[in-house]
């Protein structure tokens, strides 16, 4: 009986990764890849999402940004020929023309400024202390504890906002506890005095009822030095603290989930080589948080720009504009005044300014691990952790 034997010719080739290639008469390998048409069916199933991002997000963004082109009023479609074009005044007046437009965009701006500048630090601050207290082993009821405090971060901000105007009444818990201490309690929601004014008028340097002139004189995009050095009004003050206090739960499981998948092998180095509790915390917990540090900062300042439920049910701009951010204005412009090109510029100035504060954020707060010749435990003051875990005198 004969037997029949292969030879290599008979076996087709083998390309990378058990592709096999076929050797047709030319001898050039062709491959037969079974995955050459991933790519075709990926891109078929992510068809969906594609076209309904586009139809939903990227469609009315490009529209909107047309419409801050032009003076549209809300009749009718905006890319119709009857709609005029305004070209680039609707900006412009809310830099360089001076009038009604620029000085309302422009308090909105020294409004959020400063909301941002006291929200983004007391949050952050916060929820990574309570991330830090909760994270300890031998703390009894942790898990009651973060139920409490996320607690307020799922809880409706209509629902709240309306607890805190009646707490911030004249007559509410909150003035009545600081009479409790002797301290006159102001009218929360109906104050448009800086702390800023109030601050330099108590220590007797300035008199709030009449500023100085060096001050008074001088302007800057609409506002005076005196304006802008304002500070936060009191109104403002109590939204902040009802946004610190709604926010704060959410950003301490971003820390407390970080904090839990930290090396424990880092831990216990610092301990032996004499680290107390501020030098383990500064040089080696938070190195560690830094991308979590990032993740909650950049999404506390995106968040704090485009405040805008508090603002519309708490006070809408009131008093005397004290409470007027550029998200609320960019509404009112648009669907109180019919002016929906100023408005959809507001809003695209408004994104320009999160874009451009994000990137600088980031620059500021990126980590420089390529390159590095050691890691940033080698360069502690208190001793060096080296790569292979020993632990240097």
């Amino acid at each position: 009986m004969a037997t029949e034997t292969s030879t290599a010719a008979d076996i087709p080739a083998q390309g990378r990764g058990g592709r096999s290639r076929d050797t047709g008469p030319s001898g050039r390998g062709r491959r037969t890849d079974i995955y050459g048409s991933q790519g075709t069916a990926g891109w078929f199933f992510v068809a969906p999402v594609v076209v309904i991002l586009g139809l939903f997000l990227l469609l009315p963004i490009v529209m909107a940004l047309f419409v801050s082109f032009t003076d549209w009023n809300g009749q009718g479609s905006p890319c119709t020929r009857g709609v005029p074009m305004a070209g680039t005044d609707n900006y412009t007046s809310l830099f360089v023309e001076d009038g009604l437009a620029r000085l309302d965009f422009m308090t909105s701006i020294r409004n959020n400024i400063y909301y941002v500048l006291i929200v983004v630090p007391v949050q952050t601050a916060l929820a990574l202390s309570l991330a830090v207290v909760l994270n300890q082993r031998l703390l009894k009821g942790r898990s009651f504890f973060r139920t409490v405090f996320y607690f307020p971060s799922i809880t409706s901000s209509v629902a709240i906002s309306v607890v805190f105007l009646f707490l911030f009444t004249n007559s509410g818990a909150i003035n009545a506890v600081l009479d409790f201490f002797g301290i006159h309690g102001p009218q929360w929601f109906y104050d448009p005095r800086g702390i800023a004014h109030i601050g330099l008028g108590a220590v007797g340097l300035v008199d709030p009822d009449v500023p100085p002139a060096a001050l008074t004189d001088h302007t800057m995009l609409g506002l005076s030095w005196w304006d802008w050095l304002s500070g936060p009004s009191v109104a403002m003050c109590a939204i902040i603290a009802l946004v610190v206090w709604t926010t704060s739960g959410t950003f301490m499981l971003m820390f407390l989930a970080a904090l839990q998948n930290l090396p424990t092998e880092l831990d216990e180095a610092s301990l032996l080589d004499g680290a107390n509790r501020g030098q383990h915390f500064r040089f080696v917990m938070l190195p560690q948080l830094r991308p979590t540090m990032f993740l909650v900062l950049t999404l506390g300042l995106i968040g704090t720009w485009q405040v805008f439920d508090q603002i519309y049910l708490m006070g809408q701009g009131s008093p005397a504009k004290t409470t007027l951010t550029p998200a609320f204005l960019s509404y009112r412009t648009a669907f109180k005044n019919f002016d929906y090109g100023s408005g959809a510029a507001i809003s695209f100035v408004l994104f320009l300014i999160i874009i451009t504060l994000t990137v600088i954020q980031g620059w500021v707060l990126r980590e420089r691990l390529g390159g590095a010749k050691s890691r940033w435990w080698q360069r502690l003051p208190w001793g060096r952790v080296r790569a292979r875990g020993e632990v240097s005198p």
